[in-house]
């Protein structure tokens, strides 16, 4: 046993390793990654399955199967995911499991770096499912053990939430790093229990209406739903917003009382019944959706209480976005103040106008005196990356011709941002092929283009791509391949030909997906020759039906570079290389342009871009040269 200084996820990782977990499936999405990463590390043994699922669906499916053989299995996603893995999930709750599984679920209110400021709770009763939320990573490392007991006990899956500031939160941690994963018997053949059907799903509905509320009578002594202090003002609380309240709370001197939920669904009613005797109002502090809001709303009718309800749709709280101490303060304050949110500021805004603090009545003064913002840092595409090359082929081989480009999930949606400005769409994880079809049959004078990752087409990419030739669409495809996983820390996918263990595993060409699929023409080409790629790009948008433009070159993360670029005195401070590329890594200093040599990567776009030749390589000032940058240097085509 010893003590470990650890991140949430490691903690949650750890905390089923020590509940025997034998099987532990995902697919990474910030900020749920570093679980199954933390599971692979520890698993010098080899007793646990690890693996990256090829998408959520595949992942919860695969865990599925080892709960029905009696192992506890751990499976993990962002909050996003669970839409994706949705079928299975629903299913599965009606068909119940045998060994605990456990599914965390990343929530990330903001949202920090996520498409929505989707709440899983809503997912947990839509499924009938219990859910579990964490105050911190201590408690995520115990409760997950707990959860898993659960689990067995009534036969369900289960899900634990824990969101981004649980996930990256650090704590230290006793932890035995043996791994000893739970014996099991190994599944026995029932198809009266395992084969779903309309008759077993009414049977299991309505088993599992009857169960829920033996479940939430059970939760209503389970130790981590709690109160604490006095009063007939009450605040109940969640999660990482718990623990803002608890802070926020050392700034006021009020007889109150907190109640902790560490289970919201099914929801502990006898245990919160008891915490609201004497309570004549309660705030409900969350993020997300108002769901604890909704159940002492359902709460207070079923049982005739006495009690007014503040929150979110009282304007007691923020409706959407990260809460933090000082919201949570502000929301305490407007409380205790019998205020809403909107009243308590237009006060403060007017007392601070009339003593004259203009800074904090919202006035900004100009002059000499005045502050200056703080300077906005958009995210963008690293110095190097080659899917700035890929964007910026395809934006010259389209001058002068109408086209759509429908973007992705992954590090090229910040193909958005100026200068290139190339992704008009961005929906979720594959549905920019799809959306490239539809923009075909319903403008049919553009060239639809579709960018997806390497490791997004195997998640979610391919269907699109055999219903664009089996509809027979006209679209390019073009694959950003840069051999990994970047956006959420560079994990394998099946195209890497390594596995999450760093076995040496099949790896499965995308190039031979795509012609075995029946695309009119594919063609590989390294995004960093540009005149080669601007070519493919050409041909392709030329030909009737779906093609594909595979641009292969590797994360600037894979290699380090072998030459840095300079900007010699053939510049004349035309800024093309500025305003067409934006590379990050080229700036003006003292009005002239110059590369950073911290940032830069060696890539050369820019170089191809300069009309003057002034960007060389290495010091050479005739020539950019070629360096090495990713794939085999060949265009390759089908024949």
């Amino acid at each position: 046993m010893s003590k470990k200084y650890v991140m949430g996820n490691q903690a949650i990782a750890m905390g089923a390793i020590k509940a025997g977990v034998n099987l532990c499936c995902g697919y990474p999405g910030t900020p749920s990654s570093e679980i199954i990463e933390t599971v692979a590390k520890y698993n010098k043994n080899g007793k646990i399955h690890v693996e990256w699922s090829v998408n959520e669906k595949a992942a919860l499916e695969v865990a599925a199967a080892a709960s029905y053989s009696g192992a506890r299995s751990l499976v993990t996603m962002k909050m996003v995911g669970l839409n994706v893995a949705a079928d299975p999930l629903m299913s599965l709750a009606y068909v119940g499991v045998k060994g605990g599984m456990v599914i965390v679920v990343a929530d990330d209110p903001g949202p920090i770096s996520s498409q929505t400021e989707q709440d899983t709770r809503m997912y947990a009763e839509l499924a009938r499912i219990p859910v579990f939320d964490p105050i911190s990573p201590e408690d995520a490392f115990e409760m997950i053990e707990e959860a898993f007991s659960y689990s067995e006990k009534y036969h369900t899956p289960v899900i634990f939430r824990p969101t981004t500031r649980i996930d990256h939160a650090y704590a230290a941690i006793d932890f035995d790093e043996e791994v000893n994963p739970a014996s099991y018997e190994g599944f026995v053949k029932d198809s009266k229990k395992w084969v779903i059907f309309p008759r077993l799903s009414r049977m299991n509905h309505e088993m599992i209406e009857k169960r829920n509320p033996k479940i939430g009578e059970d939760f209503s002594s389970y130790k981590r739903n709690t109160v604490e202090g006095k009063g007939d003002l009450a605040i109940i609380s969640s999660g990482i917003n718990y623990q803002y309240t608890k802070e926020a709370l050392k700034a006021f001197d009020r007889d109150v009382k907190l109640i902790r939920i560490g289970t919201p669904y099914p929801f502990p009613e006898s245990f919160v019944r008891e915490a609201l005797k004497g309570v004549k109002t309660v705030l409900a502090v969350e993020e997300l959706e108002p769901f604890l809001e909704q159940k002492l709303t359902e709460l207070v009718g079923i049982f005739h209480l006495d009690i007014d309800i503040k929150g979110k749709r009282s304007g007691n709280a923020p409706l959407a976005g990260e809460n933090s101490t000082d919201i949570v303060k502000e929301m305490l304050e407007a409380f205790f103040a019998e205020e809403t949110l909107e009243e308590l500021r237009v006060k403060k805004s007017k007392d601070n106008a009339k003593n004259g603090n203009a800074e904090e009545a919202g006035i900004v003064e100009c002059g000499a005196e005045s502050r200056p913002a703080p300077p906005m840092r958009p995210p963008v595409l690293c110095a190097g990356c080659p899917h700035r090359a890929s964007f910026y082929a395809v934006k010259q081989a389209m001058k002068g011709r109408k086209a759509n480009f429908c973007g992705d999930i992954g590090c090229y949606t910040l193909g958005n941002a100026m200068p290139l400005d190339m992704v008009d769409t961005c929906l979720c994880m594959g549905a920019g092929i799809n959306m490239a079809q539809g923009f075909h049959w319903t403008n049919e004078d553009t060239v639809n283009f579709a960018f997806v990752g390497d490791s997004t087409f195997f998640a979610s990419g391919m269907t699109g791509v055999v219903n664009a030739v089996y509809n027979d669409a006209d679209m390019v495809l073009c694959v950003l391949d840069n051999s990994t996983t970047a956006m959420t820390g560079h994990q394998p996918h099946p195209g890497t030909g390594i596995n999450m263990m760093g076995d040496v595993v099949s790896k499965i060409s995308i190039e031979a997906i795509l012609k075995a699929v029946g695309l009119k023409k594919v063609i590989t080409v390294d995004p960093l020759k540009l005149d080669e790629a601007v070519e493919a790009v050409k041909e392709c948008a030329d030909i009737k039906g779906v093609t594909a433009v595979i641009f292969k070159s590797p994360c600037i993360a894979l290699y380090k570079p072998e030459k840095k670029f300079e900007v010699n005195e053939k510049c004349v401070n035309c800024l093309k290389c500025i305003k067409e590329i934006g590379c990050p890594a080229i700036v003006r200093e003292d009005g002239k342009v110059k590369i950073d040599t911290s940032l830069c990567t060696g890539c050369g776009l820019c170089s191809k871009v300069c009309p003057m030749g002034a960007i060389s390589a290495g010091g050479d000032k005739n020539s950019a040269g070629q360096i090495k940058a990713g794939g085999d240097g060949n265009n390759k085509e089908d024949k």
